[in-house]
């Protein structure tokens, strides 16, 4: 079979990982940016990827790609785009196909990340990024928005129990906008998808808030029964 396609020129197949995570102390999205050790762009910043193994498919090799930066083995992600131009990279002729992942900055091996040269960087202060890696974080940016509103992903990038006013600042960092605070409120608890947990966070508020947790298996049973997910709010 090989023999059938020895007259055909031969590329490189990648995969590159848009990683999020948010910091809920900052209450900002950040991306996960390593400085590249290999020419070329060698100290560059870069997203974190690699080439296809043999007996390996994508999937396999973006979860591979994550793993091994961030320590963990059950990532949120989701195969976005595949990137091609003939110049793209001036090492060889490299097709890549650009993975998102969503993380909670709290679950990450600290010393896989460190060791790698790995770093947290504000989405709205990212450096100039290798090749064509800025418009893959762009366009993953766009899928993400459109994503939250439909799905509950954003959850991927807390913790287990949050407040009502840090899902809120999680949903507004990733709109890059002020919500109101009662139409926020209304439109999440409506959807019956959270607990209520008889504990409350007292390190911002004299008072303090009360936790919540998100209900996965109750989300699972609304869905199957024609449930649609909407926090599409201003």
């Amino acid at each position: 079979m090989l023999k059938l396609y020895s007259k055909y020129p031969k590329h490189f197949v990648a995969v590159d990982c848009i990683i999020f995570g948010y910091d809920i102390a900052e209450k900002e999205l950040k991306l996960l940016v390593i400085k590249r050790s290999f020419e070329p762009a060698k100290d560059k910043w870069s997203l974190s990827g690699g080439f296809v193994k043999e007996g390996e498919n994508l999937d396999d090799a973006a979860s591979r790609v994550l793993s091994n930066l961030t320590g963990i083995t059950d990532l949120y992600m989701e195969q976005m785009h595949t990137y091609g131009s003939i110049d793209r990279d001036p090492g060889a002729r490299v097709v890549s196909t650009a993975y998102y992942a969503l993380i909670g900055i709290h679950e990450i091996d600290t010393e896989k990340k460190e060791s790698n040269g790995a770093h947290w960087r504000s989405i709205s202060r990212l450096p100039e990024l290798i090749f064509d890696h800025n418009q893959m974080v762009k366009a993953a940016l766009h899928e993400l928005l459109h994503k939250v509103k439909s799905q509950p992903v954003g959850f991927e990038l807390l913790p287990e129990k949050f407040t009502l006013v840090q899902l809120q600042e999680l949903y507004e960092a990733v709109y890059q906008r002020k919500i109101d605070k009662r139409n926020f409120r209304k439109k999440i608890l409506s959807m019956n998808l959270l607990e209520k947990l008889d504990e409350k966070e007292k390190v911002t508020s004299k008072k303090g808030a009360f936790y919540y947790r998100f209900n996965e298996e109750k989300y699972n049973t609304f869905t199957t029964n024609g449930f649609f997910f909407n926090l599409d709010v201003t």
